[in-house]
C-alpha cells in the first residue's frame, strides 16, 4: 500500500494537519484515542480517504510478561474505529514486575529476549484485525552480552513473526551517532522489503549524546539518510514526527517538503 508523505497527528497541530491538501497518511498515538468516539478531526481525515495508523507506546512487547489483553484490545479497537490499514508498536519494554518505567527501554539482544518478544508479538497479532508493524527504538545504552547484532536480531524477529518493520530513520541516525557507527551500514543489513513505513524526526545533542526528541527540525544528516534509504528501497511511506516546540506552519510545511524531496515521494503541502 502506497502511503506517501505523512505526519503524526497531535491535537496541538490538528488544524495544520487537516489543512494539508495532499495528505493521505497520518499516525496517531493509540493511547490518546477513544475508540468509541475518536476526535472529529481524525474522523474527517479518515472520511476523506487518509490512512490513519494507530501507534501504540505502552504494550511493552519486549517485556518478559505477556502483553495485557485489555491493551491489545484497545489497539485493535482503535484500528477498527479509524479504518486503519495497519497498527504499530515498539520493539521495547515499558514495565517490569508492575513498575512503570515511563520510557521506552531497549530489549537485550539475546535469544531469551527474542523468544519473549516473539511470543508477545504473536499474542498481539492474534487479536488485531490488521497487520502489525514494529519499530526499533533509539537507545541511549545497549545491554551487555548481546548474542545478535541489531540487524540480525530484527531480521530474525521479522522472520519468526511475519510482522512488518516500522523503520525510524532518525533512530537509525541517533543510534549510529551515539555508537560511532555508520548508519548506512545498518540499512544494508536490514530487511528493507519488510518496511511498512518510516518515521523521520529531529533531535538534539545533550551531555555528549544525541537524543531523538521529536522537538527540533529534522537535521540534514537524517534527510541524507532518507535519500540513502530510498536509493536502496523506497518505503511505502515516510512520516514526520513532532511532539513539542511546534514551529510555525511554514516551517512544518518546509520539513514535509524536504522529506518529499529527499525520498522522491509526492509533496503533500
Amino acid at each position: 500500500m502506497r502511503l506517501g508523505v505523512g505526519i503524526g497527528w497531535r491535537p496541538e497541530i490538528a488544524g495544520f494537519v487537516g489543512a494539508l491538501p495532499g495528505l493521505r497518511f497520518a499516525e496517531v498515538i493509540a493511547e490518546s484515542v477513544h475508540p468509541e468516539g475518536p476526535a472529529p478531526e481524525l474522523l474527517a481525515l479518515r472520511d476523506r480517504g487518509a490512512a490513519i495508523v494507530p501507534h501504540g507506546v505502552r504494550l511493552s512487547l519486549g517485556g518478559a510478561e505477556p502483553v495485557a489483553a485489555e491493551r491489545v484490545a484497545h489497539l485493535a479497537a482503535c484500528a477498527e474505529a479509524l479504518g486503519a490499514p495497519l497498527a504499530s508498536e515498539h520493539v521495547a519494554f515499558v514495565r517490569a514486575g508492575g513498575v512503570e518505567a515511563g520510557h521506552l527501554l531497549p530489549v537485550p539482544r539475546t535469544r531469551a529476549a527474542l523468544d519473549a518478544l516473539t511470543a508477545n508479538i504473536r499474542r498481539t497479532q492474534a487479536e488485531l484485525p490488521v497487520p502489525l508493524a514494529v519499530e526499533p527504538i533509539a537507545a541511549l545504552f545497549d545491554w551487555p552480552d548481546a548474542e545478535y547484532t541489531e540487524a540480525d536480531f530484527l531480521t530474525e524477529l521479522m522472520e519468526r513473526t511475519g510482522a512488518l518493520l516500522l523503520l525510524d530513520v532518525a533512530n537509525v541516525y541517533a543510534n549510529a551517532r551515539n555508537r560511532g557507527e555508520d548508519p548506512a551500514a545498518l540499512l544494508d543489513r536490514l530487511p528493507l522489503d519488510r518496511v511498512a513505513y518510516c518515521h523521520v524526526a529531529g533531535g538534539s545533542e545533550e551531555g555528549g549524546r544525541y537524543h531523538d526528541t521529536h522537538a527540533a527540525a529534522v537535521p540534514a544528516e537524517v534527510l541524507e539518510l532518507v535519500a540513502e534509504l530510498c536509493a536502496r528501497h523506497r518505503p511505502p511511506g515516510l512520516l514526520l514526527e513532532r511532539d513539542g516546540r511546534y514551529p510555525p506552519a511554514a516551517e512544518l510545511r518546509a520539513e514535509l517538503d524536504a522529506i518529499a524531496a529527499a525520498s522522491g515521494l509526492e509533496p503533500v503541502t
